[in-house]
């Protein structure tokens, strides 16, 4: 069943995007008390892995958007729900977004795979996890995704993947991101971008990185023509994204994995909604709601156990370990 019909049905408050796009994050009060890891890569670097655990047999490794951390309002609702499953967690924190500076120029992308890789490698030098779900929000659902699709050797552990609210064509997510609807979470990325990017470029002045392209940077065509695309290598903002997308290694996905994309999603293209690639491989289950918003999918104003996206993501993991 790889095409899913949501019974995502909100009440008439949350059939509103952006409503339902903004109330975690503005409305939900929850916290949470992580116990750190620093694990360090080979390029000189290190990876903040904020552990929520409880001594079961199943962990899942999530990661947030761009911009987000291990604080954000989603992942810190998602870990204290499956914890009170009785599900450990790991809140991945990317490059330079654990609250300190990583120790390169470069810092994290849409497509930063290996990174994935070395965390997992850890985990599984480090614990006995006889079950591991990815979990990734927006862009962490990108990376989930490309990891899962491309990656020829799956570790046994890594049971399934999930992927909510995930711009699965970069290029087209960008574009729907400069539109007018969305321009207040597009200065928002943009604000903190150009402020990270411009400590960078002081840390590291041999970097190549223009401060003034850097400030006249409007949308992500600009900032990431001049800021992702030199420090990671590719050719220019397009060639970042096609080759980082991860729609086009769906088909590869090996593995029961959970994509679910909400229709009225203003950060969405209709090319981030692959149904082909859903048709055409049997472990992708594409699951479609009406409403959603980004990152949404709430149900209630009030109440901390009565998100709608927790539920699913703890009925699809219990579905695949059943």
């Amino acid at each position: 069943m790889p095409l899913i019909n949501s019974n995502y049905n909100p009440p008439l408050y949350f059939r509103n995007s952006h409503l339902n796009t903004i109330h975690k994050t503005l409305f939900n009060n929850q916290t949470i008390s992580y116990n750190r890891k620093r694990i360090f890569t080979n390029d000189n670097d290190f990876l903040d892995l904020d552990f929520s655990i409880n001594n079961s047999n199943t962990l899942v490794v999530a990661m947030h958007g761009l911009e987000g951390s291990s604080k954000s309002k989603y992942i810190i609702s998602v870990v204290n729900f499956l914890n009170s499953k009785n599900i450990d967690c790991v809140a991945v924190n990317l490059r330079g977004c654990s609250g300190e500076a990583n120790n390169n120029a470069y810092s994290y992308n849409s497509g930063k795979t290996d990174d994935v890789n070395h965390i997992i490698n850890y985990i599984l030098e480090n614990f006995n996890y006889t079950n591991i779900v990815l979990l990734g929000y927006s862009m962490g659902g990108n990376i989930t995704l490309k990891y899962m699709g491309e990656t020829a050797s799956i570790p046994k552990e890594i049971k399934t993947a999930i992927a909510i609210s995930t711009p699965c064509d970069l290029e087209g997510s960008s574009n729907s991101l400069s539109k007018w609807n969305n321009k207040i979470y597009l200065k928002r990325f943009m604000r903190t971008l150009k402020e990270n990017a411009l400590l960078k470029l002081n840390k590291f002045p041999e970097s190549g990185l223009n401060r003034d392209a850097i400030l006249n940077s409007e949308n992500f065509n600009d900032f990431d023509n001049v800021v992702t695309a030199p420090l990671f290598g590719y050719k220019n903002a397009k060639d970042y994204w096609t080759q980082c997308s991860s729609k086009q290694f769906l088909n590869s996905i090996s593995k029961p994995t959970l994509l679910l994309n909400a229709l009225d999603d203003s950060f969405l293209s209709e090319s981030c909604f692959p149904f082909e690639e859903a048709k055409n491989n049997n472990n992708l289950n594409f699951e479609v709601s009406k409403y959603g918003g980004h990152v949404g999918f709430n149900t209630s104003i009030f109440g901390k156990d009565l998100f709608w996206s927790e539920n699913r993501i703890l009925e699809f993991i219990n579905h695949i370990n059943s």
